[in-house]
């Protein structure tokens, strides 16, 4: 990292010429529309976009329908009208995160990580020499703050999955701290050991539901068969390396927002990969009671099911009929352990 990236100085990345006559009209209209919220003060921001997530709220669609599908895998004792509010609230919540993303892509390091109030457990992101930490970040919170607050602490890779809209502004931002990207390849995962062997951090998503089966095995989350990554296991097995999990609460009335470090269960680098899956989901799941109407309920996370499971994202876009889809998908049912997924 060089001393304009880590005094923050550096300010948003610029395309050049010959990339910017390729860009399709749909790709230039939202580089300017992400440009011109980047302008715009946090507090209005959040305001703009928990007014968006209201309104996804209020009409039916499949992403309200699947949010409170998936609360309702995650609490299924909630009664249903507490299960409609917390929906309601993580959609507002949804918004704030899309209408925020913009001034934390563009901004200059130093101004969005003034936005950061406190770090607890930050002695968890403490390295001994020569070895590396694995950062796991779910799709809570700010996660594209908590990305520039890691690659600010240190030489850090970053895995990462190429996008089919905004995809070099996006790379742009994350590197401008100085962060490698590592493609979701065999060699991003090269760069990713790499970097562990030499003593750096490396931060992953770890809720993405993976794209092949080789790389992935069905383990219960909120007590829901789930397709896994085992890339973690994989990764701290072979490096040593320990893992936490770290993730940027947003405070209310955008008084900014509070990054928590919270240590791995134990069994995250098992010699079993269910184990190491099922210690991961564990990880993300208390890391989601901390705020859990902060976390992203609209993502299809248990789109790929076990051989004979039951489809999930499907049916009425109702309340009720989503609820109770969910109360009889919760019903126990075998593990899925070396059941091959299916795609719904």
């Amino acid at each position: 990292m060089n001393a304009r990236q880590r005094t923050g100085r550096s300010g948003p990345a610029r395309i050049s010429s010959a990339t910017a006559t390729r860009l399709s009209w749909r790709e230039r209209a939202a580089r300017v529309l992400v440009r011109l919220l980047a302008r715009v003060p946090m507090p209005i921001l959040h305001r703009a976009g928990a007014a968006v997530g209201a309104l996804i709220a209020l009409i039916p669609n499949r992403q309200r329908r699947n949010a409170l599908i998936n609360l309702t895998l995650y609490a299924p004792e909630m009664p249903a009208s507490a299960l409609v509010r917390l929906r309601d609230r993580s959609l507002r919540q949804l918004g704030r995160t899309l209408f925020e993303t913009a001034p934390l892509w563009l901004q200059p390091p130093a101004k969005a990580l003034s936005l950061i109030r406190e770090v607890r457990g930050i002695e968890l992101l403490e390295r001994t020499p020569g070895r590396g930490l694995i950062v796991l970040s779910p799709h809570l919170g700010a996660w594209e703050l908590a990305g520039l607050y890691l690659s600010t602490r240190g030489p850090t890779a970053i895995f990462y999955k190429p996008q089919r809209v905004l995809d070099e502004l996006i790379v742009e931002a994350r590197k401008r701290a100085g962060a490698t990207l590592a493609p979701i390849t065999a060699r991003g995962i090269r760069v990713l050991l790499g970097a562990l062997e030499r003593g750096e951090f490396v931060g992953i998503l770890p809720d993405q539901e993976p794209r092949e089966d080789k790389g992935a095995v069905f383990a219960p989350l909120f007590g829901v068969p789930a397709s896994t990554m085992l890339l973690v296991n994989r990764l701290a097995r072979r490096s040593g390396a320990p893992v936490i999990f770290m993730f940027a609460e947003r405070l209310p009335r955008a008084r900014g927002f509070r990054i928590h470090c919270l240590p791995a269960p134990e069994g995250i680098d098992s010699d079993d990969d269910v184990t190491g899956a099922a210690a991961l989901n564990r990880g993300i799941e208390q890391c989601i009671a901390v705020c859990p109407e902060q976390y992203l309920w609209s993502y299809r996370r248990f789109r790929r099911r076990p051989l004979a499971g039951r489809k999930i994202y499907t049916g009425s876009l109702r309340d009720t009929a989503a609820i109770e889809r969910a109360r009889r998908i919760k019903k126990p049912r075998p593990s899925g352990r070396g059941c091959r997924p299916r795609d719904r």
